[in-house]
Order: structure tokens, then sequence, then C-alpha cells
């Protein structure tokens, strides 16, 4: 069993792993974390999840108490282990303050030198080592470089030996250092693209052969098409302006080759409200037309013209699109939501009104057991345009 620490937006990432693995098989844990009940998971393939580890005990009491058991488990495994131990603690859930945590990691430390064992230990500014930190110090990825991630929820506590952190580095490159970018059209963040393919997919994995397709119909410079391509899709894109395809075609060439990756693709210039795409369509996973952005809350004239826009582009972009979906094909489309006020405690976004008129698109919402996706939101705090995740299926 692993336990998923989640991301910056919990309802996200817990809808992305019970997509993934199933409601049985997955267990909110917490606000920070939830338990899944695989033989495997990858979290390079997760955008919601930050760390990842296998469980190895399961703990009641005060953290004194779990602190003595933790220090004579790993004194006992690391006693006479060759080459330097690094260890890091990660605390979750108020299980310990930083110095507490720091203190167990320096007894551990002391106990190991007096048997011959070297440890090094990575300092806690806060009670959870940061991903940037765990992924840096490669933590997870071999015997020799260890976190412990501890994580409580009412009286028990769950230690984990993490497996990694997400790649930053790797995110940050496919991001940044991709040969076309446009501020213009929106910076759809790799993760995010993660998040939305997985919704899309749920527990189909894609096969070898025949790879499954698909569709990006508002490609842009291609972010999600890449993410697509990274997790064993064949992929197929439109964009109205001839200008993105070229990026997302100059941008896929570059990732091809730099991750030697072979897939089918078709690109082409098309309106999404009026396109029609090549079959199969097996997924559909987009950011459709998110609008002018906005760096302050906008007047409601200037909003409510906004939001009438984007409403009647991805309702006709719906409404064409149905006809062209075989039963059963799921969609995961991101949409505009704007931000009501900064000063909510709580933050509240203005909808499309398209949300709460879907069966008469064709659509069913499709729902979860343990994530409201109704309120699948991803903005940062600083952002007033955010993105609501919308996971569809074409009703018949």
């Amino acid at each position: 069993m692993y336990i998923a620490i989640l991301g910056r937006q919990p309802n996200l990432s817990l809808a992305e792993l019970e997509r993934l693995y199933g409601s049985e098989a997955t267990q909110p844990f917490g606000n920070h974390a939830a338990l899944i009940t695989t033989d495997q998971l990858d979290i390079q393939t997760l955008g919601g999840t930050v760390k990842a580890g296998r469980i190895v005990g399961e703990f009641t009491g005060t953290w004194p108490d779990i602190s003595r058991k933790l220090v004579s488990y790993y004194l006992q495994l690391w006693r006479g282990h060759t080459g330097k131990i690094t260890l890091g603690l990660s605390g979750y859930g108020h299980v310990a303050t930083a110095a507490q945590l720091q203190k167990t990691g320096l007894v551990l430390k002391q106990k190991l030198r007096q048997r011959g064992t070297s440890l090094r230990l990575i300092p806690n500014k806060e009670a959870a080592l940061s991903s940037a930190v765990s992924h840096h110090n490669k933590l997870g990825l071999s015997e020799h470089k260890v976190e412990l991630l501890i994580v409580r929820h009412g009286a028990t506590t769950i230690i984990a030996e993490s497996t990694g952190a997400q790649n930053i580095t790797d995110l940050a490159a496919r991001d940044q250092q991709r040969p076309r970018r446009d501020a213009r059209v929106g910076m759809l963040p790799p993760k995010l693209a993660q998040i939305i393919i997985n919704l899309t997919a749920g527990q189909r994995a894609p096969q070898p052969e025949p790879a499954p397709w698909l569709l990006d119909p508002f490609c842009g410079t291609g972010v999600l098409l890449q993410e697509a391509a990274l997790l064993g899709y064949n992929i197929q894109g439109t964009d109205i302006e001839p200008r993105m395809v070229a990026y997302s075609q100059e941008n896929l060439d570059w990732l091809f080759a730099k991750k030697r990756l072979t897939r089918e693709v078709a690109l082409a210039v098309g309106d999404a409200t009026t396109f029609t795409w090549n079959q199969p369509i097996d997924l559909v996973a987009c950011e459709t037309y998110l609008g002018q952005p906005f760096s302050a809350i906008p007047s409601e004239q200037k909003r409510k013209a906004v939001q009438k826009t984007c409403n009647t582009i991805i309702s006709n972009f719906l409404k064409n699109l149905h006809p062209q979906l075989q039963p059963g094909t799921t969609l995961c489309i991101a949409i505009p939501a704007w931000r009501r006020s900064f000063t909510d405690h709580v933050p509240y976004f203005y909808q499309l009104p398209l949300v709460h008129h879907l069966q008469e698109l064709g659509y069913e919402q499709l729902a979860l057991q343990h994530a409201d996706t109704t309120r699948l939101m991803y903005a940062r705090d600083n952002q007033v345009v955010a993105r609501q995740l919308l996971l569809l299926r074409p009703q018949r």
C-alpha cells in the first residue's frame, strides 16, 4: 500500500488518484494525503501528487512514543550498513514540529555513528521537507537516500518510505526549455496537463499497441499534447490559429527528439466549433478558450462580457463535438472561472452558465466518491482567472 501526499489543491489531487486507481482503492487520509491500494505507483505520471511512499508502519500514541519506535526500528535496520545514508523526515497533519523531527533524526544519527554507520541528516526548516529539497537530494530513489513520510490523521500515524517526489527539474524543462512559448494564449502548467489527462483516462491505461488516441481541440503550443505523448498516447490536436499549430509541431519535434519518443501525431488548423476530427477519438482533454487575462478583479460589466464570449465558444464546441464521440467517451476540459474577490477567506468563483446546462448540451458530469467534481478548480493565490475542470461523458 502507498500513501500519496496531495498537492496545493487537494480536491484536484484526490480526484486524479480516484480516477486512476478507483474509489475502493483510494482512501483520503486527512487533508494532506490519500492511501492507495496498488502494487505500483509512479509519481512521475501524477500531476497532483507531490510525494509518494510505501507504507511501512501504522501507529497510535504520542510523538515521543512513535519517535522511540522509529529510532529503534531503523537502528536495527541500518546497523552495519555500508556507505553513507542520507535521511530526511517529513511530518504532515501536525504529527510533530520541525524541531521534534530534527531531534529524532539527530538521536538516530548519533546511535548509528556509535555502531559504525554514517548518516547525513537533512535539516528541517519546516515540519515537511519541500518537494524541491526531496527531489534535489534524490530522496526515495535508492536505499542510501531515504525520506520518511510521517502523516497523522486523528489518532493514527502512518510512516512510509518515500519512493520519490515530483521531478520539478524535468517539469520545468518541459515548460520553459521548449522552443516555442506564448504567454498571450496562457501557460498551461505541465502538471495540470497531467491531471487533465489522468482525469480523462481513468483506469484505462494506454496499451503499447495500439495506443489510444487523445484529442486536444484547443492545442495552443502543445503542452497537453506533450504530456499525453509522454504518458503513452497517440495524439491529435487542432487550433484555430495556424501559428499555434506550427508551435505545437515544433515543440513536439523537440520533445520527441529529447525523450526518443515514437507516437502517432495528427495536427491540423481548425475551428473547434465547426471542425470534424479524425476517428478514432478515444479520449478528449483540453484547455478551452479562457478569455481575456486579468491582473486585477475586473468590473462586473467587463467580466460578464468576457464570460458571455467564452460561454458561447465553449458551448458551440461541445455541441460540435458531441455527434463525433462514441458512447462512453470521457472528456476533461478546462474552462474559465473568475475570482470574485481577493478578500474572501474561501475563494469564490463566477462560473460559466453552461456548467448548469450540460444536459442541454448533451453531456453528463461524472461524479466521484472522494472528490467533489463540481469544484475542480485550479488557481494560484494571485490569479483572477481560474481553470475549472469539467469531467464529462456524452449522453445518448
